[in-house]
């Protein structure tokens, strides 16, 4: 399952690399995703990052997926 969800992150990368938005991703550590991302744009690239990951895995218990924001790691965990 852990390599499901990294496929899942490399998905979310991916669709930045090639989308007209503005934000990227700015590190990974191990499960999570920590995004820069233009405060207009937060709504929108968090809904379909959470789209993207919350299917990363064909488990037979529910993926949830928690997301924040906030000007820096420790605000948004």
């Amino acid at each position: 399952a852990a390599s499901d969800v990294y496929k899942r992150q490399i998905n979310v990368h991916n669709w930045l690399e090639n989308s007209d938005l503005t934000s990227k991703i700015i590190m990974q550590v191990h499960d999570e995703l920590v995004l820069e991302v233009r405060e207009d744009l937060v709504p929108n690239v968090m809904a379909i990052v959470d789209e993207k990951m919350s299917s990363a895995a064909d488990l037979d218990v529910p993926l949830v997926v928690e997301s924040g924001m906030g000007d820096n790691w420790e605000v948004a965990h």
